[in-house]
């Protein structure tokens, strides 16, 4: 039972691409194929969210050896929804590129990339994003400046601290402006100006981590014309910390935004924009048993601080409980409950149903 255990960690522990099946591998040059199938179901009596939430995720992850010192490398992930009906309106909901970027690897010196990838800030947020399904992050959102999933990153990382600090990293990274368009395509809430992050770590030889990231955004002129959030600038800052050993994983983290979290709020009429500061914590714990089982539980909570008109109101407060078993490395099904705790303080009116899901999922 202790090799399923090892596999799994094995597993958890590195990016998808370095589990992928590998089509191509001559004279330098690399190409491998990964993805996963989830047949997954929600339970929830808000309807929006309950029933048949099953997908399928593909991509591409290569390389080339230019020389001895320097290599190119490329990604691209595409998510396809399995949920909609052939040929109808919704075919295409949720069928989206998450994924799509190049770049040229110095070796010792970092590399640099750009397109389509995770934004500097999800580095401190990605080690509490560990959830099999309710993986609603405070602060972290695709298309929302550099929290998460994001277009026209320019990506500076180096490890090692050019190869001198075993365990130090470090990342830069800037975002060129994504300005809201006519076809509704990108709104105000997924538009962005020119922005700046950075992002660092260090892995203690205990396998403690700790981490920290800022970023800042300069905000379009229509999200500053909303009725929520005021100013010039969108940024965050977190801190966190990791303990990942032996099947023990514990993560917390703890970050402020400001005007950087969408809100809206149902009055006489809907008010929608930023809120002008938000208070992040995330808390996750988990245990992977020998013989393939990982229980996980799960805080997170966000405080949106003086909104207009409405004072300090959660905008996510929930407990996760999940429950997840591993057949192998390529094979596991789980159940994730979360509890949620928004009708404690919900002057906005944001959805606060409880939530069971199950799921199957085959990896490779």
């Amino acid at each position: 039972m202790k090799k399923i255990a090892l596999a799994v960690l094995a597993t958890l522990v590195a990016a998808p691409g370095l589990h992928a099946a590998e089509i191509y591998n001559k004279d330098g040059n690399k190409l491998d194929f990964y993805g996963s199938m989830r047949a997954r179901h929600y339970f929830s009596d808000n309807t929006k969210i309950d029933g048949d939430a099953s997908y399928v995720r593909l991509g591409f992850k290569g390389q080339t050896q230019i020389n001895d010192q320097l290599t190119g490398y490329g990604q691209w992930e595409y998510n396809i929804q399995a949920n909609n009906t052939e040929g109808g309106t919704d075919a295409t909901n949720g069928t989206k590129t998450r994924l799509g970027f190049a770049g040229l690897k110095l070796k010792n010196f970092g590399s640099i990339d750009y397109g389509r990838n995770w934004g500097i800030a999800y580095d401190v947020a990605s080690i509490t994003d560990t959830a099999p399904i309710f993986d609603d992050l405070t602060y972290s959102f695709a298309d929302s400046y550099m929290t998460g999933r994001a277009t026209g990153l320019l990506t500076y990382r180096n490890t090692d601290f050019f190869g001198l600090v075993d365990g130090l990293k470090f990342g830069l990274q800037y975002q060129g402006a994504n300005d809201e368009n006519s076809n509704n395509t990108r709104t105000a809430s997924r538009a962005n100006g020119d922005g700046y992050g950075l992002s660092a770590s260090y892995t203690t030889p205990i396998d403690l981590t700790v981490l920290g990231t800022y970023a800042t955004s300069k905000r379009t002129a229509p999200q500053q014309a909303l009725h929520f959030g005021k100013g010039d600038n969108a940024d965050i800052w977190a801190a966190g910390l990791k303990y990942d050993h032996a099947g023990i994983y514990l993560a917390g983290l703890y970050g402020q935004g400001h005007n950087l979290t969408a809100i809206s709020a149902s009055k006489s009429n809907v008010y929608s924009g930023f809120a002008n500061k938000t208070e992040n914590m995330e808390f996750v714990a988990s245990y992977l048993f020998d013989f393939g089982l990982k229980p996980m539980v799960g805080y997170f909570q966000s405080k949106g601080k003086d909104i207009e008109g409405i004072g300090d109101a959660d905008l996510v407060k929930y407990y996760d409980v999940s429950m997840t078993y591993f057949f192998n490395k390529n094979m596991n099904t789980y159940v994730d409950y979360k509890i949620n705790r928004l009708d404690e303080n919900n002057p906005l009116g944001i959805a606060s149903d409880n939530q069971v899901g199950v799921g199957l999922q085959y990896q490779f």
